[in-house]
């Protein structure tokens, strides 16, 4: 059977994915543990993984317009090689034990995933309208591969050289790192034409005020805040309860599973049900999180509500994508995908530097209660859509 084109980039950013995810992983489960060995105050564990998306953060709207004019293959490659650099000074910080520079590592990774954020717009570039969704979910669920071997390669890899644990996560990481840069080198996705690139189409704030676009907006950010408000501070709860290493990356572990195994159905469910009640079931499972988590310190508190959160997070998340790629044109992308992840991601950096603090100021309920303010608004903003949409279809 032939493969098409889009379905052939599809298959090659899900790899993409996978391997960009694994290297996130790995840093999600090692870093707070790092910095609360390396930190002298301790409410500062959670400060590399807020370097990691401050790193993000400013780096999106940068990179959206150099693949806007330069393609999004080269972009790809040239964020690989800043995450090469970036775990090259992860593993040399832990050997010198400077949490000054472990932070500087951490938020050049975030470089790197300030391009590989992109990926699922890059699937979404040459499918069909009407298979956006679905080919954003195929290469979200490149993540089912690292929910294994991130964690894993984390176990595996921790004393690598020892006596100085977890730098050898960090070599380990570079060779991830380097095969994503070989993988991405065989997409081929067009280059946007001489007259795309010449106009940029309407102003950013038009578009914005559109209410698909304001609410997809909304639910991206809310989705992925909450997640990072919960999952920054769950290695740090779970080695304050004893739990070991391998207990931590475990958990993480089904919460990557959780985000990415949906994804080879929500697609279909969006689609089937549409993207505003696909987001109000991942809020309703994501208030279920937060219910579990205030319940107990238990093993089975911590697996489920990570569980739970991740699956939430893929609703919400896929679907505002999808919304989103309907909002602008081809010429108007790069600036609105570029704000858009810019806005994710500013706001997730704030939500893992505030979850260290709040759990190590005032617990572990306190991060699950903190999710809650959010997602009381993003249901109104997903009620509102459906709303919307319903009143437009009766007209």
């Amino acid at each position: 059977m032939t493969i098409t084109p889009d379905r052939r980039n599809t298959l090659l950013l899900a790899v993409c994915q996978a391997l960009y995810l694994t290297s996130a992983s790995l840093l999600s489960v090692t870093a707070p543990l790092v910095g609360l060995d390396l930190a002298l105050d301790k409410s500062l564990a959670t400060l590399p993984i807020a370097a990691q998306h401050a790193g993000i953060m400013v780096v999106t709207m940068p990179a959206s317009q150099f693949m806007r004019r330069f393609g999004r293959r080269a972009g790809f490659q040239i964020g690989a090689l800043f995450g090469c650099l970036g775990a090259a000074i992860l593993a040399f910080a832990v050997v010198e034990r400077d949490f000054t520079l472990f932070n500087l590592g951490a938020f050049v990774i975030g470089w790197f995933n300030g391009f590989a954020v992109f990926y699922r717009f890059a699937a979404a570039d040459t499918a069909l309208p009407e298979d956006r969704a679905r080919a954003i979910s195929w290469v979200l669920a490149g993540g089912i591969a690292a929910a294994f071997a991130g964690p894993e390669l984390a176990k595996y890899s921790k004393d690598l050289l020892l006596p100085t644990l977890f730098a050898g996560c960090y070599v380990a990481q570079m060779g991830v790192l380097l095969m994503s840069a070989a993988v991405v080198s065989f997409v081929d996705i067009p280059r946007l034409s001489a007259a795309e690139r010449k106009h940029s189409g309407r102003p950013l704030m038009v578009i914005l005020r559109q209410p698909d676009c304001l609410v997809a907006v909304t639910m991206a950010v809310v989705s992925y805040a909450i997640m990072a408000l919960l999952m920054a501070a769950t290695p740090i709860a779970m080695a304050a309860d004893q739990f070991v290493f391998a207990d931590a990356a475990t958990v993480i572990q089904w919460h990557l599973i959780g985000m990415y195994a949906p994804a080879f159905v929500t697609g279909h469910l969006i689609r089937r049900f549409g993207a505003a009640s696909v987001m109000i079931a991942g809020i309703l499972l994501n208030m279920a999180c937060a219910g579990l988590g205030v319940s107990g310190h238990g093993f089975v508190n911590y697996w489920g509500a990570l569980l739970l959160v991740g699956v939430g997070w893929n609703f919400m998340f896929v679907a505002a994508t999808a919304i989103l790629t309907g909002t602008h044109t081809a010429a108007e992308r790069a600036k609105v995908q570029g704000f858009n992840d810019f806005l994710i991601f500013a706001t997730v950096a704030a939500a893992a530097l505030a979850s260290g603090g709040l759990l190590h100021w005032v617990g572990w309920q306190a991060v699950n209660l903190g999710m809650v303010p959010p997602l009381v608004l993003a249901l109104l903003a997903a009620l509102w859509l459906r709303r919307q949409r319903s009143a437009a279809v009766s007209l």
